[in-house]
């Protein structure tokens, strides 16, 4: 028996650019399991954060359906979509997002504020999250008081404290060196797995595909035409 989808696209259009350079980003088919792994490639340009950004609903399309965790989106208003995204997806950015003015504890404490997650609960799950990112003794430390590497492990932390049934994460390892490369994306994997959630990972780097189980290029789920047919490249 196939396994359910916790996303689902169908004959998704959603026209891009303006004036003069106007193109179709078309997505005729494309499905990610309950429980799936995929990493995404593609070079800069390709369409990959704008996949992302229709799966999480953060744009909305010109036609066809996108369904997340058993709900059309595509069908719902922007608030009603917020409250979907908050409470069924979890983003990693390459930008990783972090509130400067917050301690590392408090950053993670921001990605429950969509789920309805008790307070005590949801500190309990960010100290454990955080504990298990190696960084059980930095709870109060700010951004600019940790390295870029534990930066993007709250910020992986924060995707992850609401218990998502998707992960979606963008060029999460653009900005760290091959250590912290491996550790982010080996802690999105194995807190994934645990939690029962998809992982959906868009990257043109090298090291991050080698790490993952499966791997498509963006070019057999996205087309991106000019009005005249041509090709974007």
């Amino acid at each position: 028996m196939s396994q359910a989808s916790v996303l689902s696209m169908r004959h998704v259009v959603k026209l891009r650019g303006r004036g003069d350079d106007i193109f179709r980003f078309a997505v005729k088919a494309f499905d990610i399991a309950a429980t799936g792994e995929m990493a995404v490639t593609g070079p800069s340009g390709s369409g990959k954060s704008t996949l992302l950004n229709l799966v999480s609903g953060l744009i909305t399309p010109d036609s066809g359906t996108i369904t997340l965790a058993g709900q059309e989106i595509s069908a719902l208003g922007e608030a009603q979509r917020d409250r979907v995204r908050g409470r069924c997806v979890g983003q990693v950015y390459q930008t990783f997002n972090l509130l400067q003015g917050f301690s590392a504890l408090e950053n993670v404490l921001l990605g429950q504020s969509f789920s309805g997650m008790a307070g005590a609960a949801a500190r309990s799950r960010a100290e454990e999250l955080l504990q298990r990112m190696g960084l059980g003794e930095k709870l109060k430390r700010l951004p600019s008081e940790l390295s870029v590497g534990e930066q993007q492990r709250v910020a992986v932390a924060r995707a992850l404290i609401h218990k998502p049934q998707l992960i979606l994460a963008d060029e999460p390892t653009a900005n760290l060196d091959d250590p912290n490369s491996r550790k982010v994306v080996e802690a999105l994997r194995e807190l994934a797995q645990e939690a029962g959630a998809a992982l959906l990972l868009v990257s043109h780097d090298q090291r991050v595909i080698e790490m993952m189980p499966a791997v498509t290029d963006i070019s057999s789920i996205v087309s991106m035409t000019r009005p005249s047919g041509e090709a974007v490249r």
